[in-house]
C-alpha cells in the first residue's frame, strides 16, 4: 500500500513536469506548430516515469496506472479552463494511457526482464505517443478558430501565436516526433532505470 501511495503522489507531481515538458499541445494555438518538440519531451517524460515505478513495484500494469493519474490529473486542468469560459477545444488533453499499456504488455510478456521492458517498451512509447496524440489532435474542433479567438492570456506579446500550416506537413513531424523518441526514450530510460537500482541497491 505505501508503494502505491508513493506512486499517486509522484505521479501527480510527475504531471507537472511534463506538463511543463510539453506545455505547448495542451493549447491550440501552439498544438500543432510544437508537435515534434511534445513528442521527443512526452515520450521521454512517460517512458521515464512509468519503468521507475513499474520496476520499483515489479508489477506490471503499474506504468498504465501511472499514466492514468497523469489523465486524470490534466482532464482536472481541462476543466478548469471550460469553467473559466473558454471552449472545450482549449485544451487537447495528451494520450498516454495506450503508451504505458505497450510497455506494461511488454514488461509481463518477457517474463518482467527489465532490460526487455527498457529497451522494448521503451522503443514503443518512443513511437506511439506521436501517433496517437495526432489523431487527438485531428479530432480538434477548428483549431485555428480556437487559437485565435481564444489566446492565452499569459503569452507574452512576442509569443502571440502564428497561423500554423495545418495539413501541410512537409517535414513529417509524426515521423521525426515518432523517430526522435523512441531514440531518446531507451537511453534516458535506461539511466532511469540504472538509478533505481542505485536507490533500492
Amino acid at each position: 500500500t505505501t508503494h502505491y501511495l508513493f506512486i499517486v503522489v509522484v505521479a501527480v507531481n510527475s504531471t507537472l513536469l511534463t506538463i511543463n515538458a510539453g506545455d505547448y499541445i495542451f493549447y491550440t494555438d501552439w498544438a500543432w506548430t510544437s508537435f515534434v518538440v511534445f513528442s521527443i519531451s512526452q515520450s521521454t517524460m512517460l517512458a521515464v516515469g512509468a519503468i521507475y515505478y513499474m520496476l520499483f513495484t515489479g508489477v506490471p500494469g503499474t506504468a498504465t496506472y501511472y499514466a492514468t493519474i497523469m489523465t486524470i490529473y490534466t482532464w482536472v486542468a481541462k476543466g478548469a479552463w471550460f469553467a473559466l469560459g473558454y471552449p472545450y477545444d482549449f485544451i487537447a488533453v495528451p494520450v498516454w494511457i495506450p503508451s504505458a499499456m505497450l510497455l506494461d504488455l511488454t514488461y509481463w510478456a518477457t517474463r518482467r526482464n527489465k532490460h526487455a521492458a527498457i529497451l522494448i517498451g521503451g522503443t514503443l512509447i518512443g513511437l506511439s505517443i506521436p501517433l496517437f496524440n495526432m489523431i487527438n489532435l485531428l479530432l480538434v474542433r477548428d483549431p485555428l478558430e480556437v487559437a485565435f479567438k481564444y489566446p492565452r492570456p499569459t503569452l507574452p506579446p512576442y509569443m502571440t501565436p502564428i497561423e500554423p500550416q495545418v495539413g501541410k506537413f512537409y517535414n513529417s513531424p509524426v515521423a521525426l516526433g515518432a523517430g526522435a523518441g523512441a531514440v531518446l526514450t531507451v537511453p534516458i530510460a535506461a539511466l532511469g532505470a540504472k538509478l533505481n537500482t542505485w536507490t533500492y541497491r
